[in-house]
């Protein structure tokens, strides 16, 4: 490993994020030349941040070892953390629930709440979608201007959890700014004031658990056909969730659920309105070119940055040997602009086929239990915007979300002209 490549700014580090598009890019891409491996040692972190981080992680950039890391399981393990920090097992439970579990306490737990997502559920939830992002419309329409992350991306996918846990309207605002907390605690926008990192995490973490609590108390007995009323009053007794259990899962729905996916429609925003040839191809022939559109979104967007790994026993890794215990981390978005793979992966392509991309994880156990709602978000979404503010478009720079973790955006101003005007 060349000098100049292990020396190159850290991606697990936060304000790796916020730098410029192209800047990103261009490390990104030496990385990869230089064969997508290289080691990170422990950063420095200053001690008003009480976070444990324990030893750095080797980084994964190129398309072909993340889909190798994430087919074998066996030897990279998801139960020690998803991200480069060090927690204690029960904090790793109450905030990542199974994601950061291995079968077969894994297989059980996604088995179980896979009932949400029976073709049944998800019909339900697809009209509710379209649904919801109509009246999300209804709402902005007149105004002519938007926070299209907090007035519209963030509101879509943000009802569609709640509704599907059966938390109610009333609540919606305490959860936004919980999950906020969560996946933003690095951001200063969203890093409460007067407290450390660890205290506004586990505090937010327990408000969203304790609300959880009470819904599942309301629904016990009851013949909801949400799904906290269907995992509260399940008949097999192996299909019971305590209630951490459940806490934890809703904690990782609303985060998961509404974060990424809102991200995913705030960069489309910005796709479409840095790419105005794609936007007429996609206008042109919504339908016939509206999934494909939707990959391309979650492609270049790449929602979730990264996700990390633990090796279970020596191994190696395009010719670099990793040790047993060393942790691995896969850079989807990296992997998402492997050149290798993708031709021209900086463009922004609405008709690109292939498109084998790593948006929701690679494949394996652990790939996103939702990427149909997902997509299903996505397209409604815009089908929407495409057809009652067919003119929108970012009016300003977005502000980008300090996270190593999430690729994500805080405010776009968007402008358009308003309905009956």
């Amino acid at each position: 490993m060349s000098p100049e490549i292990s020396n190159l700014p850290n991606p697990l580090l936060p304000e790796y994020w916020t730098r410029t598009a192209s800047e990103i890019d261009h490390d990104l891409a030496l990385l990869q030349d230089a064969g997508g491996v290289t080691f990170h040692e422990e950063p420095e972190i200053p001690p008003e941040i009480p976070l444990p981080q324990g030893p750095g992680s080797w980084v994964l950039t190129n398309h072909a070892d993340i889909l190798h890391v994430s087919k074998h399981p066996d030897v990279f393990s998801s139960a020690s953390g998803i991200t480069v920090g060090d927690m204690p097992p029960e904090f790793l439970e109450f905030f990542s629930s199974m994601i950061a579990m291995d079968d077969p306490r894994h297989a059980r737990l996604r088995r179980i709440v896979s009932a949400g997502f029976t073709p049944r559920m998800l019909k339900r939830l697809e009209d509710s979608v379209q649904e919801v992002a109509a009246s999300i419309v209804d709402d902005v329409g007149a105004r002519g201007n938007v926070d299209f992350v907090v007035d519209v991306a963030a509101a879509l996918p943000l009802k569609i959890v709640c509704d599907l846990m059966g938390v109610p309207e009333s609540e919606f605002k305490f959860v936004f700014e919980r999950t906020n907390v969560i996946l933003g605690v690095s951001d200063p926008e969203y890093a409460p004031e007067g407290t450390d990192q660890l205290t506004a995490l586990l505090t937010a973490g327990g408000d969203l658990a304790g609300l959880m609590n009470e819904v599942a108390a309301s629904k016990k007995g009851g013949d909801g056909t949400d799904l906290t009323s269907q995992l509260m009053n399940a008949e097999l007794a192996d299909d019971e969730l305590s209630a951490s259990d459940l806490a934890s899962f809703f904690i990782l729905l609303v985060v998961a659920g509404n974060e990424t996916t809102r991200n995913a429609i705030s960069w489309g925003l910005k796709y479409l309105t840095d790419n105005p040839d794609q936007r007429r191809i996609w206008a042109d022939d919504f339908e016939g070119v509206g999934p494909g559109a939707v990959e391309e979104i979650v492609r270049l967007a790449s929602p979730v940055t990264y996700m990390r790994r633990t090796v279970m026993s020596d191994t190696e890794i395009a010719g670099q040997r990793i040790s047993e215990g060393e942790k691995v981390s896969m850079f989807y978005l990296a992997a998402n602009r492997d050149r290798g793979v993708f031709d021209n992966p900086l463009e922004f392509n609405v008709r690109r086929d292939p498109n084998p991309h790593v948006g929701f994880g690679g494949p394996g156990p652990h790939f996103c239990l939702g990427a149909h709602l997902a997509r299903r978000e996505i397209l409604v979404m815009f089908r929407e915007l495409f057809e009652r503010l067919p003119d929108i478009h970012v009016s300003g720079d977005p502000a980008l979300l300090q996270s190593s973790f999430i690729h994500g955006i805080k405010h776009l101003p968007a402008t358009f002209t308003p309905i009956g005007g």
